[in-house]
């Protein structure tokens, strides 16, 4: 499990496909995906709320808790005591951990009841894992804590999480899009499971051996979850099911939904070239026997470092596939506008750097990955990148890749890519110390119709200018301008607006084209922009009360400098404004 904060997935250098272009039409169930609630899933992690396990939640987790706890005032001291005697116990026994680590196993517990009303203990509670065996205890309470309180309040909360899963949608669509697009396959959505019964003959004297086929449903739960961490994704894998977990206004796309998701897609496959697998046990299991040498908690099973190196390679992969079309189609826009050869070449070799650094960042999350034990990582990612442009389908190439491979050959891997992974940590730190501080603007010819609608916007005819504005995006889906102008004219119009909550839902709208500057900037993006957006969106957080988020964007917006045009004073004063108001 890794914490993800929203700032990290607006990343400066992250570029796709974005939720408004996701295809018309595109049902999530045709890709196995379900975006849904879990009753016992929000027992539990309602439970844990009235036993005072204070965790970090987003705005509208937040919201949810305070509603939450005016609900749970009238339970009975006894209920509540026991509740916080039983969390504080199994504190003490992990002092160490997290708030966030120590409800997973929790979250686990809830996925073995059975469903509301009962959420009864499940049938085989010996089988379970440890550290779940260590809170079934828990589930009593539950149960009790249900009754108690909750039961006629359910429903009411079902219809908010449903209103959380549905801004899920959105990003659920762009990510499954993002990297189905990519593997030009679709998951496998059930499962054909051969059983051999025993039965007696007429007489009940010989016995019968037959095979039985089966069939089961395939399935990935997206689970929203208003007391879920902010930034923490939990995901389970139960049989043919998989659960994310994860809290309210969470982007899939750039969460690591991403690699549950394809563990979804690779499991079966890996299933299925079993066989040629099992031929190469010797060899992958030496490599992992290295790694074991390093960290001991590597898993030594073969078919699970399959698994996740194929997964590894194509998350990296296709961010690095999808970054480098995006920008190299960029820079060929540029060069047709530049009139000399110099300035051509210029721009040619900041694109080739760009892509350096993106193929050195891919070395680094490979080299990531294969340190955990994903030690055929570099290999998959080298016969994807092989593939890419080839439309292939991953389902169909998967047995000839696995055919391919000579172990010998990966292990100096990490030594082979030591020099990029180092780049890599130095681009990250300089990023991270002077995000955005280099100027490299990309012109495109969107400027003018940009020109023509800021004509409206100062009208104030913001109805037609967000409609243009709209049909500009869709011909061009990764114009950071776009955005955020976007943004820009739906704040004005809220401005206007006197009933709460329709002013909310604009500034929400807002909110999230101005998320989109930060999320399709490249290198050739104008800093006063990227500065200009952080600190509008900076000031849509302080309208809905989350001052000390909205210090934090102030300061990303400090950081990039007092570039021209940018908001660097605004951004300082509304911070030390924040500050002493705190």
């Amino acid at each position: 499990m890794r914490k993800v904060l929203l700032l990290a997935l607006i990343l400066i250098f992250s570029v796709s496909h974005f939720a408004q272009n996701a295809p018309t039409g595109f049902d999530l169930t045709n890709y196995g995906v379900k975006i849904e609630p879990d009753r016992r899933l929000m027992m539990v992690m309602a439970s844990l709320e009235a036993a005072g396990l204070d965790t970090p939640l987003t705005a509208e987790g937040e919201k949810f808790r305070q509603k939450l706890k005016t609900d749970l005032q009238g339970l009975s001291p006894e209920l509540r005591q026991k509740l916080v005697i039983f969390v504080e116990q199994y504190k003490r026994r992990h002092p160490k951990a997290t708030n966030a680590e120590l409800i997973a196993p929790f979250v686990s517990m809830a996925y073995t009841l059975s469903p509301a009303p009962d959420f009864a203990d499940p049938a085989r509670a010996t089988d379970l894992p440890d550290d779940l065996l260590e809170v079934l205890d828990f589930a009593p309470l539950v149960r009790e804590f249900y009754r108690a309180s909750i039961r006629a309040k359910l429903d009411e909360y079902v219809k908010e999480y449903q209103a959380a899963g549905d801004n899920l949608r959105p990003s659920a669509v762009e990510m499954v899009s993002q990297l189905l697009d990519y593997l030009h396959t679709r998951p496998e959505l059930t499962y054909i499971e051969k059983i051999k019964t025993q039965t007696k003959d007429a007489k009940g004297k010989k016995t019968l051996e037959k095979t039985e086929t089966r069939e089961r449903t395939r399935r990935f739960f997206i689970v929203p979850e208003m007391l879920a961490p902010k930034g923490t994704v939990n995901f389970r894998n139960i049989g043919d099911n998989y659960f994310a977990i994860v809290p309210p206004q969470t982007d899939l796309s750039r969460s690591e939904v991403r690699r549950a998701y394809l563990q979804f897609v690779v499991d079966p496959l890996v299933l299925k070239n079993g066989k040629d697998i099992s031929a190469m046990r010797d060899g992958i299991k030496t490599l992992l026997d290295e790694r074991r040498k390093e960290n001991a908690d590597i898993s030594p099973d073969v078919f699970l470092a399959v698994s996740r190196s194929l997964i590894a390679a194509i998350d990296a992969r296709q961010i690095e596939f999808d970054k480098t079309r995006i920008v190299t189609a960029q820079a060929r826009r540029k060069i047709d506008q530049m009139k000399t050869v110099d300035e051509k070449k210029a721009v040619s070799a900041e694109l080739a750097q760009f892509k350096k650094s993106l193929s050195d960042e891919t070395a680094l999350q490979l080299s990531e990955a294969y340190e955990r034990g994903a030690v055929l990582s570099f290999y998959f990612a080298d016969q994807l990148k092989g593939l890419e442009d080839s439309g292939f389908d991953i389902a169909g190439s998967l047995r000839e890749i696995i055919l391919s491979l000579d172990t010998t050959k990966e292990t100096n891997r990490l030594t082979q890519f030591a020099e990029a992974k180092k780049n890599a940590l130095a681009a990250r730190e300089e990023r991270r110390k002077n995000s955005g501080s280099q100027e490299m603007i990309i012109e495109n010819p969107v400027t003018k119709r940009l020109l023509e609608i800021d004509a409206l916007t100062k009208t104030k005819n913001y109805v037609e200018a967000e409609k243009q504005l709209k049909q500009l995006l869709e011909a061009n889906p990764l114009e950071s301008r776009v955005y955020y102008n976007l943004g820009r004219v739906v704040s004005l119009s809220a401005e206007g607006i006197t009933d709460t909550e329709a002013r909310k839902l604009r500034l929400r709208q807002a909110k999230v084209a101005y998320e989109n500057v930060l999320r399709s900037v490249t290198p050739q993006t104008d800093v006063a922009l990227v500065s200009l957006s952080y600190v509008a969106l900076a000031r849509i957080y302080e309208f809905f009360g989350e001052s000390a988020y909205a210090i934090k964007i102030y300061e990303a917006a400090i950081k990039i400098g007092n570039v021209t045009d940018g908001a660097y004073t605004e951004a300082v004063a509304s911070r030390e404004r924040l500050m002493k108001e705190q």
